[in-house]
């Protein structure tokens, strides 16, 4: 039996497809169906109005079912106008009763008014994939923060915003940078971003990546998981880089490595994954060569200087769903895609369901861990506790039927003593 509540999705009647895809990722997410099951006996998040900015996906459903499974009074809206399954955004309302504001390709004005309906739903903890919910209570919401007890961030962007008001003192109450954990970042931005951008590339695109030059601009775990699967397919890749240890990692990968200006006229595809302004800027674009491929997979579609490419270009079309291809007065042709939003989620269905599983076990973990321990932090923003990281990856290990050592009692003594030497 189906329930009708609140929301705003594009097409209530695509509920039966999203809730088969919303079960079938949730085979590939042992790890969140064990903290759902103790959740559902143990109540630990009864009676707690949530609020969540994240990406309307099957995995996210799986989490927003874990979370209300715990007693969570949730809402949800989309963390970006492009990244939305509608029809899991349909599900989540007609057949999980939970109020969802997402449609895929919302404007500009109903992204903001969606994040401030579910900010009306006065809640005491926050959920983020890019930290909108936290900007948007403490400049235009200020009215709410009294009542937080805080709040979990999925994403690097959103931790940098997050450490930003931090270090202004601006943030009013804590945060847990979920996106830092081992089992989040070295899995989902590695594994997850390395697969699904390339996904959304291939399916947007139909372009076959082997002999192609692939420049991948930020060497971090999102970038050291697009330029592994790119090399995979048989991509050249060049990494271009700020930091000097980072790029020194790229050189001993085996990449080329070099400013973002000379990959320019060498580069086929050009990927950003760093989290800042202008990545790709108007210097780059200006010697990009005929049929270049310009995508993004950071959060913000910042990372790509657009103004500057509409004012190179002299006229613009749609060629393909989520391609938009520029022409430069010499005749060039550049194609953006996914409108320079994060692609991965525009144009393909974002991370595999298997490195979702434990990034949003630390998120469900999360809120359990920031409801029991808000009173002892203060407004900043805190990372789970080592031992907790350390369960989601033995959970997973064990779902995959995975077995390691342990330590003996003489090797802990060892490791922990000092006395023996050479």
């Amino acid at each position: 039996m189906t329930i009708s509540i609140k929301g705003d999705v594009k097409d209530i009647s695509l509920a039966p497809r999203g809730k088969d895809r919303i079960e079938w990722a949730a085979k590939d997410m042992p790890v969140l169906r064990l903290i759902r099951e103790r959740f559902e006996k143990e109540q630990p998040l009864k009676g707690v109005r949530m609020a969540g900015c994240l990406h309307i996906t099957t995995e996210t459903a799986n989490l927003a079912i874990t979370l209300k499974a715990g007693g969570a009074d949730l809402v949800l809206c989309a963390s970006n106008p492009l990244s939305t399954q509608d029809d899991v955004a349909a599900a989540l309302v007609s057949v999980y009763g939970i109020p969802t504001y997402a449609i895929k390709g919302e404007d500009d004005q109903t992204y903001y008014n969606h994040i401030n309906a579910v900010l009306d739903h006065k809640p005491e903890m926050t959920m983020d994939d890019g930290c909108d919910l936290v900007s948007t209570i403490h400049t235009t919401r200020k009215d709410l923060i009294d009542g937080i007890i805080g709040g979990m961030e999925e994403t690097t962007t959103g931790v940098i915003r997050l450490h930003s008001m931090e270090n202004q003192k601006v943030l009013r109450f804590p945060v847990l940078a979920v996106n830092d954990s081992d089992t989040k970042h070295m899995f989902d931005n590695r594994y997850g971003t390395g697969q699904s951008t390339l996904d959304a590339i291939i399916r947007s695109t139909n372009v076959l990546l082997a002999g192609r030059t692939v420049v991948v601009l930020g060497y971090g775990w999102c970038g050291r998981g697009v330029a592994s699967r790119a090399h995979g397919h048989g991509a050249n890749v060049i990494v271009c880089e700020v930091d000097p240890t980072r790029a020194l990692e790229a050189v001993m990968d085996g990449y080329r490595v070099m400013p973002g200006v000379e990959a320019a006229a060498l580069g086929d595809i050009f990927i950003s994954v760093t989290g800042d302004l202008h990545v790709i800027d108007q210097a780059m674009m200006e010697r990009m060569k005929e049929g270049a491929l310009i995508a993004n997979s950071g959060h913000f579609n910042d990372e790509i200087n657009i103004p500057a490419l509409e004012k190179l270009a002299v006229s613009k079309r749609r060629v393909r769903d989520f391609v938009d291809e520029y022409t430069y007065a010499d005749g060039r042709h550049i194609h953006l895609l996914a409108e320079g939003r994060l692609v991965n989620l525009s144009a393909a269905e974002g991370h595999p369901a298997s490195v979702m599983d434990m990034s949003f076990a630390n998120q469900a973990l999360g809120s359990e861990y920031m409801l029991n321990h808000a009173k002892e932090l203060e407004p900043k923003v805190y990372t789970l506790p080592a031992e907790m990281d350390k369960e989601i990856a033995r959970l997973k290990l064990h779902a995959m039927g995975v077995k390691i050592d342990t330590l003996t009692p003489a090797q802990e003594k060892y490791l922990n003593s000092w006395e023996s030497g050479t």
